[in-house]
């Protein structure tokens, strides 16, 4: 029936339960074992999960950054390694491939190829190299493992409440840090409390801009608890304190566009959801500085940056005219990944400068060959996010074929998912306009929580498929009584 399709059958139900034996047997007929994710004492055992649920925690909140003495422990390392090695072992040992493949994955290896292509022609080849051993294979690497143990509703669901929490915690600090005129830059913005992916104003608000429709879900959504839903309410509010206390116009306007989708799309979570959001800005509006909408004005006004401000809108275009320019002189390979500051010819005015354009930056430091992948991966993003919503509420002849294999909590579940994933994107791409993250964690994160959700989802359909096309009819789990346990089984 289904023969070699173990891994794509593999799903869980809820709070650590699994579907009944009737239904896994029908689902994976002529299987000798149950799969990794079905099997009932698999999940608590799963070391790569862990290991991501730790990378996530030390990758979001960075606590090397202020407890120095564990930067010599390489912590993000560590809890990759804790997380891939037992994943391919398992995989290895079940006779799976070494990981799953998607359209994704591909777009990710061909664009890493690119990255790497790119050395040899490089300005600064070394520089290049650095990028793709520092940065790129790690980020290669979690986003496999992500692919590997995002299988269940409620796993998507814990790391997205992990990332929502961590930021939550940078953003109180931060703004701690702006009431005692701390870490401050260019007069009065907010730079990040931490390095890395919120190392700067403008990153800074990216990232609380791309994961704040998650924490308004969380907070509004009726299937957390009082006490979560309280301290998703209060992250969602630190969050947009701080995009303020940026006062990044880049992140002002993906802020904006975030509130646009919460307003379209929230009615899918909650009845009344985007007035509720919508309330809460304006509620919000009068506490927001006079300087922030001062410099807000400086987006359509270019006298008024270069008086009261830096003059960078002025320089963001002539920087990215300047990253133009690297591509068409060399539009296949680019001027080398990471390293488009150090193209200085005699006649840059922007010396030293990034473009502040993630596809700009793309396209000069990579050339074609690492353009058309990027993109890919940008459009698969939006495009996956779109698909899980209408693979959740698609109907055929009355008769909705997701009951037979997801019960009505986890698909709500999974819809709020979307809607999130959806703002955010939308709230990252904006913000990519005005800002080089090409490399940066924040959209790959962002990509792998959408495709994970698309692939479970997909998968999920395909096994209530199966099912119909082994029984002849519909095979129902029954969500009154907890299911019978598969026994041990030797792996």
């Amino acid at each position: 029936m289904i023969s070699g399709t173990r891994e794509r059958l593999a799903f869980n139900f809820g709070g650590g339960s699994v579907p009944s034996r009737h239904t896994v047997d029908a689902a994976i007929a002529r299987e000798n074992e149950p799969t990794f994710a079905t099997a009932p004492y698999n999940e608590p055992r799963d070391w790569g999960y862990a290991g991501l649920l730790a990378f996530t925690g030390v990758l979001m909140s960075r606590p090397q950054d202020t407890l120095t003495f564990l930067n010599p422990l390489h912590l993000a390392e560590v809890c990759a390694l804790v997380g891939i090695a037992p994943m391919v072992l398992h995989r290895f040992a079940s006779r799976q491939p070494v990981f799953r493949v998607t359209p994704e994955t591909t777009g990710l290896i061909a664009f890493g190829a690119a990255i790497l292509l790119s050395v040899p022609f490089s300005i600064w080849p070394g520089g290049s190299f650095n990028l793709f051993t520092d940065s790129y294979l790690k980020l290669l690497v979690i986003f496999v493992l992500m692919m590997n143990t995002l299988t269940t509703p409620r796993r998507i669901e814990q790391i997205t409440w992990l990332i929502v929490i961590c930021c939550g915690f940078i953003a109180g600090r931060s703004v701690i840090d702006y009431a005692r005129g701390v870490n401050l830059v260019e007069g009065n913005r907010l730079a990040g409390p931490v390095g890395g992916i919120f190392g700067n104003p403008n990153d800074l608000a990216m990232n609380m801009v791309t994961f704040l429709p998650a924490a308004t879900v969380f907070a509004l959504s009726k299937r957390s608890g009082t006490g979560w839903r309280l301290l998703a309410t209060l992250c969602a509010a630190l969050m947009l304190a701080t995009v303020v206390f940026t006062k990044s116009r880049g992140g002002f306007l993906g802020l904006g566009a975030v509130l646009l989708m919460l307003v379209l799309l929230g009615r899918k979570v909650r009845p009344g959801f985007g007035t509720m959001a919508v309330v809460a800005v304006l509620c919000a509006t009068p506490f927001m500085p006079s300087t922030f909408w001062e410099r807000m004005a400086s987006i359509v006004d270019d006298r008024k940056d270069k008086q009261e401000f830096t003059g960078t809108r002025e320089a963001r275009w002539t920087v990215m005219k300047e990253g133009l320019r690297a591509f068409a002189e060399r539009p296949l390979t680019g001027v080398g990944a990471g390293v488009f500051q150090a193209w200085n010819p005699p006649d840059r005015k922007e010396a030293w400068r990034e473009t502040h354009n993630a596809p700009i930056q793309v396209a000069s430091e990579t050339g074609v060959l690492g353009l058309v992948p990027f993109v890919f991966l940008v459009v698969s993003a939006g495009l996956g996010a779109r698909a899980t919503r209408r693979l959740i509420e698609r109907r055929r002849g009355g008769a909705d074929l997701l009951e037979t294999v997801m019960p009505t909590e986890d698909r709500r579940l999974m819809q709020a998912h979307s809607v999130a994933m959806t703002a955010g994107f939308v709230g990252w791409l904006v913000c990519s306009m005005f800002a080089s993250v090409a490399y940066n964690w924040t959209f790959y994160y962002l990509l792998a929580l959408i495709v994970a959700s698309r692939e479970m989802v997909m998968a999920r359909l395909r096994a209530a498929r199966a099912l119909r096309a082994e029984s002849g009819k519909t095979v129902s789990v029954g969500l009154g009584a907890a299911p019978p346990a598969f026994p041990r089984t030797a792996r």
